[in-house]
């Protein structure tokens, strides 16, 4: 992270002291801003997130420690360095306490001066990383690599390279189990932005309750269970990436503060009067068509129009089937934990290319995952595949299955294909649902409607 991302505000009601410092720091490469007194430096980091901020402990009207107070309460991301004309032990000690970095005494040389903001820099960025550290560890857990050639995914990776150096809002659309989330990494790679946070929020999982408070953080006593103040993830995120995956499930009542966040930066936290702002890039995501839903009533047109400024479609699997031996050969080498490496068979992989896939690359990887576990030989067959026995398509001599294309009716082959994934996953309706593309209320809405029995 380059010294002109970061922000440092100085106190001190010293306006010759107060210039050297600024003068200093500035020349070193950071932005700096700077307060003359308590009430301007509790006013300064209401308005705008700062990295560091130094502050002087003997002020008028409100002195450095209250400062300190207020900014360990309510910005907790913000590292405090305390400057004092004295040497008093009791001082230094008072400021530890409250949770200062570190405390200077005046006057100080412009290498100790510097050296110490450094240190309260990687501090404040240990912090910071360490919040997001769980989101990148499962990104890279979860294998960012992009793999496929096909013409399809190939013109995907051509506009989210072009747009990926830019700043404009992307929002990326496709099926479940697409690889969205891959696309949002890919373009955050290219970007200007790549190593500063990459933050995603899955807007499906947070109920309509919390989803304010997690994105713009709450004051404490917002509500019964605010004993503190929380910073919320665009907080986290700022000058970085914000991903909104599953944005088509954003509540309607939060989605004006989302349009006016991506206008303008500004946000408040749920219980605050307080306007922030924070830089965030956003990408994001959904298996929805938005269009209906804005035809629908449920979310805002004007919203989508700042999401969509580009918008990548990402095709399904079924749609660049190609991919499918590259995609099997990848989750063998490079996911499959077993202590005999496994392969697959080309009768196997006929199958693989046959069928319809509904769950998309999670699904394959599912399947593949199983069978390697399950096979004989450390050779995956087509016995192996955990395919809905009725639509699992076997190579014929005329090349058709002997279910689709036939008079059967269209609500007897998704309740035949709904039963046959329930079968393969046990009866876990909450995979089941995941592979099938549909809500867990949907699911359980088909099973009731049909009548369905897998075991």
């Amino acid at each position: 992270m380059a010294k002109k991302d970061f922000s440092i505000l100085v106190v001190d009601d010293e306006e010759t002291f107060r210039y050297m410092l600024s003068t200093l720091i500035s020349g070193a490469g950071y932005q700096v801003d700077t307060a003359q007194d308590g009430v301007a430096a509790i006013n300064a980091v209401q308005t705008k997130l700062y990295d560091v901020v130094l502050c002087d402990v003997k002020m008028p009207k409100v002195d450095g420690i209250e400062v300190l107070k207020f900014i360990r309460m309510n910005y907790p991301n913000t590292e405090v360095v305390m400057l004092t004309g004295t040497a008093d032990v009791k001082i230094a000690v008072e400021c530890m306490k409250v949770g200062a970095y570190d405390h200077i005494s005046k006057p100080t040389t412009s290498d100790d001066l510097l050296t110490t903001l450094e240190r309260a820099l990687e501090r404040q960025q240990l912090v910071r990383n360490n919040t997001v550290m769980k989101n990148e560890l499962e990104r890279l857990q979860g294998n960012g690599e992009i793999i496929g050639e096909s013409s399809a995914l190939r013109r995907v990776l051509e506009i989210a390279a072009k747009v990926a150096p830019t700043e404009s809002t992307v929002l990326i659309q496709g099926p479940s189990g697409t690889g969205k989330e891959l696309i949002a990494n890919y373009i955050y790679q290219r970007s200007e932005r790549t190593g500063q946070p990459f933050v995603t929020v899955n807007c499906a999982s947070i109920p309509d309750t919390l989803i304010e408070s997690e994105l713009f953080g709450y004051e404490k006593g917002a509500f019964t269970d605010a004993q503190k103040m929380k910073p919320g993830i665009v907080e986290i995120a700022d000058k970085g990436t914000l991903f909104l995956d599953e944005v088509g499930d954003i509540s309607p009542t939060v989605q004006p503060k989302i349009l006016r966040f991506i206008q303008s930066g500004e946000f408040r936290r749920v219980g605050g009067n307080q306007v922030l702002k924070a830089d965030c890039r956003i990408l994001s995501a959904t298996n929805k068509n938005l269009k209906d839903e804005v035809k629908e009533g449920r979310f805002r047109e004007d919203l989508l129009y700042r999401l969509n400024v580009i918008t990548i479609e990402v095709p399904a699997l079924r749609q660049r089937r190609e991919d499918i031996p590259l995609l099997v050969q990848s989750f063998l080498t490079t996911r499959m934990k077993t202590r005999v490496p496994k392969s697959i068979s080309a009768k196997a992989i006929e199958v693989l290319l046959a069928y319809d896939w509904p769950g998309n690359i999670r699904e394959l990887e599912n399947v593949i995952e199983r069978a390697a576990i399950l096979c004989q030989n450390n050779m995956i067959e087509p016995r192996d595949l955990s395919l809905p026995n009725s639509l699992m398509v076997l190579p014929s001599s005329n090349g058709h299955d002997n279910k689709i294309g036939t008079a059967m009716p269209l609500k007897e082959l998704e309740r035949m294909h709904i039963e046959g994934v329930l079968r393969s996953f046990r009866g876990n309706k909450t995979e089941s649902a995941k592979i099938l593309g549909i809500s867990l209320k949907t699911l359980y809405t088909k099973i009731q409607q049909y009548q369905i029995r897998w075991n």
